[in-house]
């Protein structure tokens, strides 16, 4: 037997050595093993661009006033009608002060006690007015819905706070029934006309931009510019009826002269 064909028989036997480094390197064949679960290669998040980064909005961005802001919204979770009835008379105390330094006159108290009365009675009704329009008249248009909303506010809400903002002035001035009538009839015409120039654009912005927590605080701004405008009117119509007071008592106290023709039948 040649060395050539001894070499030959070895090598088809296949040593054990050489069974052991074939079955080592069976783990790294690029065949799948089904009892292994396949790993799946690692995905790294995608790199921001400013078409996808979230924009902060415009009332977290103000520094102090986004701080009094966020804590007038914690204020008003924890205790929303000590909030409200705080706010209001605030709004109120202000819109007054601000329509006495117009008039020109020197300071009334008294002025300033009924308008605290009077914010501080229709806080919670008010309070509770707006949120029946944030939850109700939600429709699938967001115009349709706003348009609902300023409607109903405008030919519900404003008629009556308006009659009683003025009627209450009356009644806590010490006016009689006849006079606070009078003073309605005076000025809720034309507080509502004015109204409408003011407010809807206003209600529309509040629903369509401002949270929840934050209309309060947005309307309580405007709020101040409209009290002090109804306080102002309010004004006027006292001024109105003083005015024709006088008038009245002027007409009463002048003499009535006789003519020539009476004192010739009086002397006779």
């Amino acid at each position: 037997m040649t060395t050539t064909t001894l070499l030959r028989g070895v090598l088809r036997r296949q040593a054990p050595w050489l069974r052991t480094r074939a079955g080592q390197r069976r783990p790294q064949s690029t065949k799948h093993n089904p009892e292994q679960p396949r790993q799946t290669p690692k995905q790294h998040d995608p790199i921001p661009v400013p078409n996808t980064v979230p924009t902060i909005p415009l009332w977290q961005r103000l520094g102090p006033l986004t701080t009094a802001a966020e804590g007038y919204a914690r204020a008003q979770r924890n205790r929303p009608y000590w909030t409200q009835f705080v706010t209001a008379l605030v709004i109120y105390f202000c819109a007054d002060m601000s329509a006495q330094r117009m008039s020109g006159k020197e300071y009334a108290p008294e002025r300033t006690g009924r308008s605290l009365i009077i914010g501080g009675l229709s806080a919670i009704p008010s309070y509770k007015w707006f949120i029946f329009l944030s939850v109700n008249f939600n429709y699938a248009s967001r115009i349709g819905s706003l348009a609902v909303k300023i409607i109903v506010n405008q030919t519900c809400f404003t008629p009556l706070f308006n009659s009683y903002f003025f009627g209450m002035q009356a009644f806590l001035a010490g006016d009689s029934l006849e006079q606070v009538v009078e003073r309605i009839r005076r000025t809720v015409p034309t507080s509502i006309v004015n109204s409408c120039k003011l407010w809807p654009a206003v209600t529309a912005f509040s629903f369509t931009f401002i949270p929840m927590e934050y209309r309060s605080v947005f309307s309580g701004v405007i709020a101040v510019g409209w009290q002090t405008y109804l306080s102002f009117l309010n004004r006027e119509a006292e001024v109105a009826e003083e005015a024709a007071a006088l008038a009245a008592g002027r007409e009463e106290v002048v003499p009535v002269v006789p003519n020539s023709r009476e004192l010739a039948r009086m002397e006779a």
